[in-house]
Parts: structure tokens; sequence; C-alpha cells
């Protein structure tokens, strides 16, 4: 029995004008996941070395040494931006006085908040595109849903015209509709686990930003307590 093949323009041409808005769709998905590959890897979201670095000259009392390191990687690292703009708006008190300083709690308050907005504006560019992947992933299997429909409706048509009806009829028919809902599904999948697997590394960056910021603090509210 011969089994005939389709390149990838025929398979298009049979998907019908649905197709079109299915390329767009796909070429979309595959801008925004190189993109946001490349822009995350540039990123370096890397903490483990911070954080031991960081934690070991806050220990020390060394705040200096710490904004000094950390303004370093300003530019390449967001995690060190972060904790930079955490650190730089405390202002170095002794160890022996610093729970007895009435301003001390309100340099960790401004200093908490202005970390929080930078973080936030950091995962918000990280994020940027997640919610077309989000979209899309949805969007492109109902697109080749309604091709699936609209070539089904064409091949009832085709039966209806034809004075001789046969399983071949039917089953060209039914065999182009379906191509569309292939391409949907593909271009979802493609676009879903882009999504899934760029948000798992932010959760994780994220994670571990909160994680040692919340010490920071502690230890900075409280210089008897290991960080």
């Amino acid at each position: 029995m011969e089994t005939t093949t389709f390149s990838v323009m025929e398979l298009f041409n049979l998907g019908g004008i649905i197709m079109w808005p299915l390329l767009a769709f796909s070429v979309i998905v595959v801008a925004i996941t190189i993109e946001r590959a490349i822009f995350i890897s540039y990123q370096n979201l890397k903490m483990d070395d911070i954080s031991d670095i960081v934690t070991d000259l806050v220990k020390n009392d060394d705040y200096p040494g710490a904004v000094e390191y950390l303004s370093e990687l300003t530019k390449q690292r967001m995690g060190a931006r972060i904790i930079f703009t955490l650190l730089k708006y405390i202002k170095p008190i002794n160890a022996s006085t610093q729970k007895k300083n009435a301003d001390n709690s309100l340099n960790l308050q401004r200093a908490e908040k202005a970390a929080e907005t930078e973080a936030a504006n950091c995962v918000n560019s990280l994020e940027n595109g997640f919610n077309f992947l989000t979209a899309l992933g949805s969007l492109a299997p109902l697109t080749g849903f309604l091709g699936t429909v609209t070539g089904m409706i064409g091949a009832f048509r085709s039966i209806a015209e034809a004075t001789e009806v046969n399983a071949q009829i039917v089953a060209n028919g039914i065999y182009e509709a379906l191509i569309t809902t292939v391409f949907g599904l593909i271009i979802a999948i493609i676009a879903m686990i882009s999504h899934s697997i760029f948000s798992h590394i932010v959760d994780k960056f994220t994670s571990k930003v909160e994680g040692l910021c919340s010490d920071l603090i502690t230890y900075m509210g409280d210089p008897q307590v290991n960080v």
C-alpha cells in the first residue's frame, strides 16, 4: 500500500485560511521564547555566591564593603541590584547601640520597601512576554479547532453536493480539517513548555532573593541573630 506524504507547505495549504493566524502565532511564540531565553541567560540569576559573600560581610558589620561589592555587580546581576538597593538605605550603626537607636526601625522599613520595589521591577522585566505565551497557549488550540470546524463544514458541503457519496470524500474532508487542530496543539505545547520553564527559573530566583533579604533584615534588626 502506497503511503502519501506531504511537505510542510502542502500541509499549510490543506489547512486553509486558518493556517495564516496559526503561522503568526507560531512566529510570535518562537520569537518570545528565543528572546526570553537570551535575556534570562544574560542576567545570570544565580544567588548562591552573592548570598555567601554579602552574609559574611554583614555579619562582620562591614556594610560599606557589602555595598561596594554589590555595586560592582549591579549592571550584570539582578540579584545584586536588589540587595544593593536594600543595603544602601541602611546607615551603619554600631552593633552595641543598634537596637537602642530609634531611627533603626525606620531605616529598615525604608530599605525593605525600596528593595521590594526594585525586586518588583526586576521580576516584571524577567516576566515580560509571559502573558503572551499564556494567551497564545490557550488561543492557538481554539483557532486550530475553529479551522477544524470550518473544514468539516466544507466537507459536509462537498458531501451534500456530490451525486455519489463514498468514504474517500468524507475521509479527505476530515483529514484536511484536522490539520489546523494539530498545528494549533503544537504551538500551544511549545508556548506552555516555554512558559513553565521560564516561570520556574523566575520563581526560584525570587525565592532566593526574598530569603536573603529576609535574613539580612532580621540580622540588621538584631545583630545577635545569626544569618
